[in-house]
Protein backbone atom coordinates (compact mmCIF):
# COMPACT_ATOMS: atom_id res chain seq x y z
CA UNK A 1 0.00 0.00 0.00
CA UNK A 2 1.43 3.44 -0.90
CA UNK A 3 1.22 6.37 1.59
CA UNK A 4 1.68 9.70 0.85
CA UNK A 5 3.96 11.27 3.40
CA UNK A 6 3.80 15.22 2.25
CA UNK A 7 2.72 17.58 4.32
CA UNK A 8 1.51 20.39 2.84
CA UNK A 9 3.71 22.98 2.44
CA UNK A 10 1.94 25.76 5.00
CA UNK A 11 1.76 23.13 7.66
CA UNK A 12 4.29 22.70 10.19
CA UNK A 13 4.67 19.66 12.21
CA UNK A 14 2.79 19.46 15.67
CA UNK A 15 5.29 18.67 18.40
CA UNK A 16 3.84 16.18 21.10
CA UNK A 17 2.93 18.44 24.38
CA UNK A 18 4.87 17.68 27.69
CA UNK A 19 1.67 16.31 29.26
CA UNK A 20 1.87 13.24 26.65
CA UNK A 21 -1.28 13.99 25.12
CA UNK A 22 -2.02 14.91 21.15
CA UNK A 23 -6.36 15.51 21.46
CA UNK A 24 -7.57 15.13 17.87
CA UNK A 25 -10.74 16.98 16.73
CA UNK A 26 -12.27 18.05 13.34
CA UNK A 27 -13.54 16.73 10.44
CA UNK A 28 -11.19 14.05 7.92
CA UNK A 29 -9.27 12.56 11.00
CA UNK A 30 -6.27 10.57 9.91
CA UNK A 31 -4.07 8.49 11.62
CA UNK A 32 -1.47 6.50 10.03
CA UNK A 33 2.43 5.02 9.15
CA UNK A 34 4.91 5.74 6.85
CA UNK A 35 8.81 4.98 6.75
CA UNK A 36 8.37 4.40 10.89
CA UNK A 37 6.83 7.52 11.88
CA UNK A 38 3.26 8.55 12.88
CA UNK A 39 1.04 10.98 11.01
CA UNK A 40 -1.71 12.40 12.17
CA UNK A 41 -3.49 15.34 10.61
CA UNK A 42 -6.83 17.28 12.40
CA UNK A 43 -8.68 20.23 12.62
CA UNK A 44 -10.84 22.31 10.52
CA UNK A 45 -10.40 24.52 7.83
CA UNK A 46 -7.25 27.15 8.35
CA UNK A 47 -6.72 25.74 12.21
CA UNK A 48 -5.78 22.17 10.65
CA UNK A 49 -3.16 20.37 12.24
CA UNK A 50 -0.50 18.03 11.66
CA UNK A 51 1.94 15.94 13.38
CA UNK A 52 4.86 14.01 12.36
CA UNK A 53 6.27 11.61 15.54
CA UNK A 54 9.17 9.14 15.77
CA UNK A 55 9.45 6.12 17.63
CA UNK A 56 12.55 7.46 20.08
CA UNK A 57 12.43 10.73 21.32
CA UNK A 58 9.16 11.11 21.99
CA UNK A 59 6.85 11.34 25.47
CA UNK A 60 3.90 9.78 23.74
CA UNK A 61 1.39 8.63 25.94
CA UNK A 62 -2.22 9.17 24.78
CA UNK A 63 -3.91 10.03 21.74
CA UNK A 64 -7.51 11.14 22.13
CA UNK A 65 -9.95 11.53 19.53
CA UNK A 66 -13.36 13.76 19.84
CA UNK A 67 -14.98 12.52 16.56
CA UNK A 68 -16.35 10.22 13.94
CA UNK A 69 -14.99 11.75 10.35
CA UNK A 70 -11.62 10.00 9.50
CA UNK A 71 -9.66 7.20 9.83
CA UNK A 72 -6.87 4.97 11.52
CA UNK A 73 -4.80 2.49 10.16
CA UNK A 74 -4.76 -1.00 11.73
CA UNK A 75 -0.17 0.12 11.45
CA UNK A 76 -1.09 3.35 13.26
CA UNK A 77 -3.07 0.91 16.31
CA UNK A 78 -0.21 -1.03 16.46
CA UNK A 79 2.38 1.73 16.23
CA UNK A 80 0.80 3.30 19.28
CA UNK A 81 0.68 -0.28 20.92
CA UNK A 82 4.51 -0.74 20.41
CA UNK A 83 5.48 2.23 21.89
CA UNK A 84 3.55 1.58 25.08
CA UNK A 85 0.88 4.43 24.28
CA UNK A 86 -3.06 4.19 23.86
CA UNK A 87 -5.85 5.00 21.47
CA UNK A 88 -8.98 6.76 22.74
CA UNK A 89 -12.17 7.52 21.27
CA UNK A 90 -14.45 9.54 23.39
CA UNK A 91 -17.76 11.14 21.77
CA UNK A 92 -18.48 14.95 22.99
CA UNK A 93 -21.65 13.91 25.47
CA UNK A 94 -18.34 12.69 27.19
CA UNK A 95 -18.76 8.63 26.75
CA UNK A 96 -15.64 6.18 26.28
CA UNK A 97 -16.39 4.40 22.82
CA UNK A 98 -12.85 2.45 22.50
CA UNK A 99 -9.77 2.30 24.07
CA UNK A 100 -6.79 0.59 22.93
CA UNK A 101 -4.02 -0.33 25.45
CA UNK A 102 -0.83 -2.52 25.50
CA UNK A 103 -1.00 -6.11 26.61
CA UNK A 104 1.15 -7.25 29.69
CA UNK A 105 1.77 -10.41 30.45
CA UNK A 106 0.01 -11.67 33.70
CA UNK A 107 -1.05 -14.48 35.65
CA UNK A 108 -3.86 -16.63 35.47
CA UNK A 109 -4.47 -17.16 38.94
CA UNK A 110 -4.98 -13.23 39.55
CA UNK A 111 -7.65 -13.09 37.45
CA UNK A 112 -9.16 -16.47 39.12
CA UNK A 113 -8.67 -14.86 41.97
CA UNK A 114 -10.63 -11.82 40.85
CA UNK A 115 -13.85 -13.62 40.03
CA UNK A 116 -13.69 -15.31 43.61
CA UNK A 117 -13.34 -12.31 45.01
CA UNK A 118 -17.03 -11.58 45.91
CA UNK A 119 -17.28 -15.92 47.85
CA UNK A 120 -13.98 -14.85 49.97
CA UNK A 121 -14.83 -11.42 51.20
CA UNK A 122 -11.97 -10.53 49.48
CA UNK A 123 -14.33 -8.06 47.17
CA UNK A 124 -15.72 -6.66 50.56
CA UNK A 125 -12.13 -5.95 51.93
CA UNK A 126 -11.47 -4.05 48.44
CA UNK A 127 -15.01 -1.99 48.14
CA UNK A 128 -14.67 -1.00 51.43
CA UNK A 129 -11.44 0.73 50.63
CA UNK A 130 -12.11 2.31 47.66
CA UNK A 131 -15.37 3.73 49.37
CA UNK A 132 -13.19 4.78 52.31
CA UNK A 133 -11.13 6.73 50.22
CA UNK A 134 -14.16 8.36 48.08
CA UNK A 135 -15.35 9.53 51.53
CA UNK A 136 -12.69 10.72 52.89
CA UNK A 137 -11.91 12.84 49.13
CA UNK A 138 -15.67 14.45 49.57
CA UNK A 139 -15.01 15.29 53.13
CA UNK A 140 -12.25 17.36 52.06
CA UNK A 141 -14.06 19.00 49.70
CA UNK A 142 -17.33 19.88 51.32
CA UNK A 143 -15.12 21.19 53.82
CA UNK A 144 -12.53 23.04 52.49
CA UNK A 145 -14.02 24.25 48.95
CA UNK A 146 -17.67 24.88 50.01
CA UNK A 147 -17.41 25.66 53.72
CA UNK A 148 -19.93 23.47 55.18
CA UNK A 149 -18.15 21.38 58.44
CA UNK A 150 -21.83 19.40 59.60
CA UNK A 151 -22.15 18.43 55.70
CA UNK A 152 -18.00 16.87 55.81
CA UNK A 153 -18.53 15.63 59.51
CA UNK A 154 -21.81 13.98 58.35
CA UNK A 155 -19.85 12.47 55.59
CA UNK A 156 -17.08 11.27 58.04
CA UNK A 157 -19.39 9.85 60.62
CA UNK A 158 -20.99 7.68 57.32
CA UNK A 159 -17.22 6.57 56.79
CA UNK A 160 -17.12 5.31 60.26
CA UNK A 161 -20.12 2.67 59.43
CA UNK A 162 -18.21 0.72 56.86
CA UNK A 163 -16.09 -1.02 59.31
CA UNK A 164 -19.38 -2.68 60.28
CA UNK A 165 -20.65 -3.64 56.77
CA UNK A 166 -21.23 -6.99 56.51
CA UNK A 167 -21.91 -7.33 52.24
CA UNK A 168 -21.17 -5.33 49.37
CA UNK A 169 -24.75 -3.98 49.63
CA UNK A 170 -24.12 -2.51 52.52
CA UNK A 171 -20.98 -0.69 51.43
CA UNK A 172 -23.19 0.36 47.99
CA UNK A 173 -25.95 2.04 50.99
CA UNK A 174 -22.98 3.70 52.62
CA UNK A 175 -22.00 5.06 49.54
CA UNK A 176 -25.60 6.48 48.10
CA UNK A 177 -26.24 8.18 51.87
CA UNK A 178 -22.96 10.24 51.49
CA UNK A 179 -23.33 10.94 47.51
CA UNK A 180 -26.88 12.32 48.76
CA UNK A 181 -25.18 14.37 51.67
CA UNK A 182 -22.51 15.31 49.21
CA UNK A 183 -24.09 16.23 45.78
CA UNK A 184 -26.84 18.47 48.07
CA UNK A 185 -23.74 20.99 48.50
CA UNK A 186 -23.16 21.17 45.05
CA UNK A 187 -26.84 22.16 44.36
CA UNK A 188 -26.77 25.90 44.29
CA UNK A 189 -22.83 26.89 43.42
CA UNK A 190 -23.17 29.48 41.09
CA UNK A 191 -21.78 29.32 37.72
CA UNK A 192 -20.15 32.38 36.42
CA UNK A 193 -20.51 33.87 32.91
CA UNK A 194 -18.82 37.09 31.17
CA UNK A 195 -21.28 40.28 31.12
CA UNK A 196 -21.61 39.48 27.71
CA UNK A 197 -22.95 35.99 28.05
CA UNK A 198 -24.82 36.69 31.32
CA UNK A 199 -28.72 37.07 29.04
CA UNK A 200 -27.50 34.27 26.44
CA UNK A 201 -27.90 31.15 29.05
CA UNK A 202 -30.59 29.84 30.86
CA UNK A 203 -31.47 30.27 34.59
CA UNK A 204 -30.34 26.55 34.88
CA UNK A 205 -26.91 27.33 33.43
CA UNK A 206 -25.98 29.67 36.14
CA UNK A 207 -26.00 27.15 38.79
CA UNK A 208 -24.36 23.35 39.40
CA UNK A 209 -28.18 21.87 39.67
CA UNK A 210 -28.78 17.96 40.21
CA UNK A 211 -26.21 15.35 39.13
CA UNK A 212 -28.99 13.53 37.61
CA UNK A 213 -30.13 14.92 34.33
CA UNK A 214 -34.27 14.85 33.75
CA UNK A 215 -33.57 13.38 30.23
CA UNK A 216 -31.82 10.49 31.52
CA UNK A 217 -32.74 9.52 35.32
CA UNK A 218 -28.89 9.21 35.60
CA UNK A 219 -25.89 11.72 35.35
CA UNK A 220 -25.13 10.98 31.10
CA UNK A 221 -26.79 13.68 28.82
CA UNK A 222 -26.07 16.50 31.06
CA UNK A 223 -28.18 19.67 30.67
CA UNK A 224 -26.04 22.43 31.85
CA UNK A 225 -22.37 22.87 31.19
CA UNK A 226 -20.30 21.86 34.75
CA UNK A 227 -22.06 18.20 34.68
CA UNK A 228 -21.38 18.09 30.60
CA UNK A 229 -17.41 19.15 31.96
CA UNK A 230 -17.37 16.21 34.40
CA UNK A 231 -18.86 13.79 32.34
CA UNK A 232 -16.30 14.09 30.03
CA UNK A 233 -13.35 14.57 32.77
CA UNK A 234 -14.81 10.69 34.37
CA UNK A 235 -14.91 9.33 30.81
CA UNK A 236 -11.54 9.51 30.68
CA UNK A 237 -10.76 8.54 33.99
CA UNK A 238 -12.94 5.10 32.69
CA UNK A 239 -10.48 5.03 30.08
CA UNK A 240 -7.01 5.44 32.64
CA UNK A 241 -8.50 3.13 34.97
CA UNK A 242 -9.21 -0.01 32.04
CA UNK A 243 -5.69 0.48 30.76
CA UNK A 244 -4.23 0.67 34.16
CA UNK A 245 -6.02 -2.76 35.28
CA UNK A 246 -5.19 -4.43 32.07
CA UNK A 247 -1.57 -3.22 32.88
CA UNK A 248 -1.63 -4.86 36.13
CA UNK A 249 -3.09 -8.13 34.86
CA UNK A 250 -6.53 -7.90 35.56
CA UNK A 251 -10.04 -7.87 33.83
CA UNK A 252 -12.00 -5.03 33.71
CA UNK A 253 -15.29 -6.44 33.12
CA UNK A 254 -15.41 -8.45 36.14
CA UNK A 255 -16.46 -5.75 39.17
CA UNK A 256 -15.94 -5.96 43.05
CA UNK A 257 -18.19 -3.19 43.82
CA UNK A 258 -20.54 -2.64 40.94
CA UNK A 259 -22.74 -5.38 39.49
CA UNK A 260 -21.84 -7.00 36.37
CA UNK A 261 -23.66 -5.04 33.60
CA UNK A 262 -23.41 -6.02 29.37
CA UNK A 263 -21.03 -3.40 27.56
CA UNK A 264 -19.67 -1.60 31.53
CA UNK A 265 -16.71 -2.55 32.93
CA UNK A 266 -17.44 -2.85 36.18
CA UNK A 267 -13.45 -3.10 37.57
CA UNK A 268 -12.82 0.49 36.09
CA UNK A 269 -15.84 1.64 37.50
CA UNK A 270 -14.90 0.37 40.74
CA UNK A 271 -11.38 2.01 40.59
CA UNK A 272 -12.64 5.13 39.30
CA UNK A 273 -14.72 5.75 42.74
CA UNK A 274 -10.84 6.74 44.29
CA UNK A 275 -10.43 9.34 41.14
CA UNK A 276 -13.99 11.14 40.74
CA UNK A 277 -13.88 13.05 44.26
CA UNK A 278 -10.20 14.36 42.18
CA UNK A 279 -12.59 15.31 39.03
CA UNK A 280 -15.02 16.97 41.30
CA UNK A 281 -12.32 19.22 43.12
CA UNK A 282 -10.51 20.14 39.68
CA UNK A 283 -14.13 20.94 38.46
CA UNK A 284 -15.07 23.26 41.35
CA UNK A 285 -11.98 24.95 41.56
CA UNK A 286 -12.43 26.04 38.04
CA UNK A 287 -16.06 27.02 38.44
CA UNK A 288 -14.95 29.47 41.54
CA UNK A 289 -12.39 31.16 40.15
CA UNK A 290 -12.46 31.23 36.24
CA UNK A 291 -16.12 31.99 34.34
CA UNK A 292 -17.58 30.05 31.98
CA UNK A 293 -17.73 30.87 28.04
CA UNK A 294 -20.93 30.91 25.95
CA UNK A 295 -19.09 29.67 22.83
CA UNK A 296 -17.28 26.80 24.54
CA UNK A 297 -21.03 25.07 24.60
CA UNK A 298 -23.99 24.73 22.84
CA UNK A 299 -27.48 22.88 23.44
CA UNK A 300 -29.20 19.76 21.13
CA UNK A 301 -32.67 19.92 20.35
CA UNK A 302 -33.40 17.44 23.66
CA UNK A 303 -32.05 19.51 25.97
CA UNK A 304 -28.26 18.00 26.38
CA UNK A 305 -25.34 20.60 26.57
CA UNK A 306 -22.18 19.65 24.52
CA UNK A 307 -18.40 20.64 24.97
CA UNK A 308 -17.32 22.81 22.04
CA UNK A 309 -13.82 21.20 20.12
CA UNK A 310 -11.83 23.58 21.86
CA UNK A 311 -12.80 23.27 25.52
CA UNK A 312 -12.97 19.54 24.81
CA UNK A 313 -9.67 19.52 23.71
CA UNK A 314 -8.08 21.52 26.76
CA UNK A 315 -9.90 19.12 29.36
CA UNK A 316 -8.74 15.79 27.17
CA UNK A 317 -5.20 17.26 27.98
CA UNK A 318 -5.55 16.21 31.33
CA UNK A 319 -5.64 12.88 31.05
CA UNK A 320 -2.17 12.18 31.83
CA UNK A 321 -3.15 13.03 35.61
CA UNK A 322 -5.44 10.88 35.76
CA UNK A 323 -2.99 8.43 34.72
CA UNK A 324 -1.46 9.08 37.81
CA UNK A 325 -3.90 9.13 39.92
CA UNK A 326 -5.25 5.47 38.39
CA UNK A 327 -1.85 3.59 38.46
CA UNK A 328 -1.18 3.10 42.28
CA UNK A 329 -4.77 2.64 42.99
CA UNK A 330 -4.99 -0.56 40.19
CA UNK A 331 -1.69 -2.15 41.98
CA UNK A 332 -3.43 -1.82 45.11
CA UNK A 333 -6.44 -4.29 44.20
CA UNK A 334 -4.49 -6.13 42.41
CA UNK A 335 -2.24 -6.46 45.66
CA UNK A 336 -5.21 -7.55 47.64
CA UNK A 337 -5.95 -9.73 45.40
CA UNK A 338 -2.79 -11.90 44.84
CA UNK A 339 -2.76 -12.19 48.59
CA UNK A 340 -5.62 -13.56 48.74
CA UNK A 341 -4.45 -16.73 46.55
CA UNK A 342 -2.63 -19.25 48.26
CA UNK A 343 1.02 -19.57 47.11
CA UNK A 344 3.95 -21.89 47.79
CA UNK A 345 6.83 -20.16 50.11
CA UNK A 346 8.43 -19.79 47.74
CA UNK A 347 6.25 -17.63 45.53
CA UNK A 348 6.69 -13.90 45.50
CA UNK A 349 4.37 -12.69 47.93
CA UNK A 350 4.13 -8.93 45.76
CA UNK A 351 3.15 -8.80 42.18
CA UNK A 352 5.15 -6.75 39.60
CA UNK A 353 4.49 -2.68 40.08
CA UNK A 354 4.90 -2.01 36.15
CA UNK A 355 2.68 1.41 36.74
CA UNK A 356 4.76 3.09 39.66
CA UNK A 357 8.10 0.68 39.50
CA UNK A 358 6.88 0.93 43.33
CA UNK A 359 8.72 -2.53 43.98
CA UNK A 360 11.99 -1.25 42.30
CA UNK A 361 12.37 1.20 44.54
CA UNK A 362 11.90 -0.59 47.33
CA UNK A 363 14.20 -3.49 46.36
CA UNK A 364 17.12 -1.26 46.15
CA UNK A 365 16.45 -0.62 50.02
CA UNK A 366 14.74 2.41 49.82
CA UNK A 367 11.17 3.64 50.85
CA UNK A 368 8.36 4.66 47.84
CA UNK A 369 7.50 7.89 48.10
CA UNK A 370 4.30 8.70 45.63
CA UNK A 371 5.46 11.74 43.37
CA UNK A 372 3.15 14.72 44.26
CA UNK A 373 0.83 14.93 41.10
CA UNK A 374 -0.49 19.06 40.46
CA UNK A 375 -3.97 19.13 39.92
CA UNK A 376 -4.30 20.26 36.26
CA UNK A 377 -4.96 23.55 35.19
CA UNK A 378 -6.77 25.00 32.78
CA UNK A 379 -6.04 28.36 30.42
CA UNK A 380 -7.00 31.49 32.16
CA UNK A 381 -10.54 32.82 30.83
CA UNK A 382 -11.19 36.69 30.84
CA UNK A 383 -13.78 37.75 33.27
CA UNK A 384 -14.79 40.42 30.88
CA UNK A 385 -14.64 39.24 27.71
CA UNK A 386 -14.48 35.35 28.25
CA UNK A 387 -11.34 34.79 25.80
CA UNK A 388 -8.22 32.47 26.90
CA UNK A 389 -5.96 34.40 28.38
CA UNK A 390 -1.95 33.47 29.51
CA UNK A 391 -2.51 34.86 32.81
CA UNK A 392 -3.92 37.48 34.52
CA UNK A 393 -7.81 38.00 34.75
CA UNK A 394 -8.28 39.88 31.96
CA UNK A 395 -7.00 39.17 28.36
CA UNK A 396 -4.98 42.02 27.05
CA UNK A 397 -7.85 44.04 25.03
CA UNK A 398 -9.83 44.31 28.31
CA UNK A 399 -7.24 44.55 30.27
CA UNK A 400 -6.08 48.16 28.87
CA UNK A 401 -9.40 49.00 29.36
CA UNK A 402 -9.64 48.11 32.96
CA UNK A 403 -6.45 49.26 33.49
CA UNK A 404 -7.15 52.63 32.19
CA UNK A 405 -10.63 52.71 34.25
CA UNK A 406 -8.78 51.84 37.36
CA UNK A 407 -6.00 54.38 36.83
CA UNK A 408 -8.66 57.41 35.77
CA UNK A 409 -10.31 56.53 39.28
CA UNK A 410 -7.38 56.49 41.18
CA UNK A 411 -6.29 60.01 39.75
CA UNK A 412 -10.00 61.64 40.83
CA UNK A 413 -9.20 59.81 44.17
CA UNK A 414 -5.73 61.82 44.18
CA UNK A 415 -6.67 64.94 42.87
CA UNK A 416 -9.48 64.88 45.78
CA UNK A 417 -7.34 63.80 48.46
CA UNK A 418 -4.70 66.72 47.08
CA UNK A 419 -6.67 69.32 48.06
CA UNK A 420 -8.28 68.17 51.32
CA UNK A 421 -7.30 70.00 54.94
CA UNK A 422 -5.25 67.05 55.37
CA UNK A 423 -2.78 67.37 52.39
CA UNK A 424 -3.10 71.53 52.24
CA UNK A 425 -1.69 71.69 56.61
CA UNK A 426 0.84 68.75 55.39
CA UNK A 427 2.05 70.68 52.61
CA UNK A 428 2.06 74.06 55.23
CA UNK A 429 3.84 72.01 57.98
CA UNK A 430 6.75 71.24 55.12
CA UNK A 431 7.33 75.20 54.15
CA UNK A 432 7.04 76.60 57.54
CA UNK A 433 9.83 74.13 58.31
CA UNK A 434 12.13 74.48 55.45
CA UNK A 435 12.05 78.56 55.67
CA UNK A 436 13.04 77.74 59.41
CA UNK A 437 15.56 76.15 58.69
CA UNK A 438 16.87 78.83 55.73
CA UNK A 439 16.34 81.49 58.13
CA UNK A 440 18.41 80.02 60.67
CA UNK A 441 21.63 78.97 58.58
CA UNK A 442 21.19 82.46 57.40
CA UNK A 443 22.06 84.02 61.07
CA UNK A 444 25.10 81.55 60.96
CA UNK A 445 26.10 80.63 57.19
CA UNK A 446 28.28 77.93 57.24
CA UNK A 447 31.18 79.23 54.94
CA UNK A 448 32.76 76.09 54.40
CA UNK A 449 30.80 74.72 51.53
CA UNK A 450 28.73 77.92 50.45
CA UNK A 451 30.20 77.78 46.89
CA UNK A 452 28.16 76.83 44.14
CA UNK A 453 30.63 76.10 42.13
CA UNK A 454 32.40 74.51 44.56
CA UNK A 455 29.53 72.01 44.64
CA UNK A 456 29.23 71.61 41.19
CA UNK A 457 32.95 70.59 40.50
CA UNK A 458 33.23 68.95 43.60
CA UNK A 459 30.18 67.59 45.65
CA UNK A 460 27.53 66.54 43.07
CA UNK A 461 29.47 64.19 40.85
CA UNK A 462 30.37 62.20 43.68
CA UNK A 463 26.62 61.78 44.72
CA UNK A 464 26.07 59.53 41.80
CA UNK A 465 28.29 56.74 44.41
CA UNK A 466 24.92 57.19 47.02
CA UNK A 467 21.33 56.14 46.58
CA UNK A 468 18.34 58.29 46.54
CA UNK A 469 17.68 56.89 49.72
CA UNK A 470 20.22 57.82 51.89
CA UNK A 471 20.35 61.59 50.13
CA UNK A 472 16.53 61.84 50.67
CA UNK A 473 17.21 61.00 54.63
CA UNK A 474 20.51 63.23 55.12
CA UNK A 475 18.31 66.03 53.42
CA UNK A 476 14.83 65.75 55.15
CA UNK A 477 13.48 65.74 51.47
CA UNK A 478 11.30 63.79 49.05
CA UNK A 479 13.05 60.57 47.16
CA UNK A 480 12.05 62.53 43.59
CA UNK A 481 13.16 65.58 45.16
CA UNK A 482 16.72 63.50 46.05
CA UNK A 483 16.83 62.23 42.74
CA UNK A 484 16.62 65.27 40.96
CA UNK A 485 19.99 66.29 42.80
CA UNK A 486 21.54 63.55 42.43
CA UNK A 487 21.32 63.86 38.75
CA UNK A 488 22.17 67.45 38.63
CA UNK A 489 18.80 68.78 37.66
CA UNK A 490 18.57 70.47 40.83
CA UNK A 491 20.68 72.24 43.06
CA UNK A 492 19.93 71.83 46.59
CA UNK A 493 19.92 75.21 49.62
CA UNK A 494 23.05 75.92 50.65
CA UNK A 495 22.62 74.88 54.12
CA UNK A 496 22.88 71.47 52.92
CA UNK A 497 26.22 71.91 50.98
CA UNK A 498 28.03 70.55 53.98
CA UNK A 499 25.56 67.42 54.67
CA UNK A 500 26.31 66.40 51.36
CA UNK A 501 30.12 66.70 51.34
CA UNK A 502 29.92 64.70 54.86
CA UNK A 503 27.89 62.08 52.60
CA UNK A 504 30.44 61.74 49.69
CA UNK A 505 33.78 61.52 52.49
CA UNK A 506 34.89 64.85 51.80
CA UNK A 507 36.64 66.63 54.59
CA UNK A 508 35.33 70.02 55.66
CA UNK A 509 36.88 72.42 54.16
CA UNK A 510 38.47 75.55 55.68
CA UNK A 511 38.48 78.25 53.23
Amino acid sequence: MTVSHTLPPSSVPEQVPKNGAIVMSGFGLRLKVGHGQLYAEWGIGEDRRHARIPRVNRNLRRIVVIGSDGFATFDAIRWVSDIGASLLFIDRRGKLLFASTPTASSDVRLRRAQCLALGNRTALKISRELISQKLDGQAAIVRDMLGNSAAADAILRLKGQLAETDDIDSVRLVEALGAKVYWSQFAHVPIRWPRKDEDRVGAHWTIFGSRISPLTRSPRLAINPPNAVMNLLHALCEAECRISLIAVGLDPEIGLLHCDAPYRSSLAHDLQEILRPKVDAFLLNWIQTECFRKADFFEDRNGNCRIGSSLAKRLCETADTWRKFAAPAAESIAQSLWDSIRKPRSEAHHIPTRLTQQRRAEGRGRQYVPAAIPMPSLQTICQNCGALTLGGRHCRKCGKEVSGKKLTELAKIGRTVAVGPEAQKKRSDTQHRHEAAKRAWRESPDESWSDPKRYDTEIQPRLKMLKIASIAFALGVSEPYAADIRAGRRRPHPRHFQSLAELVGLARFQS
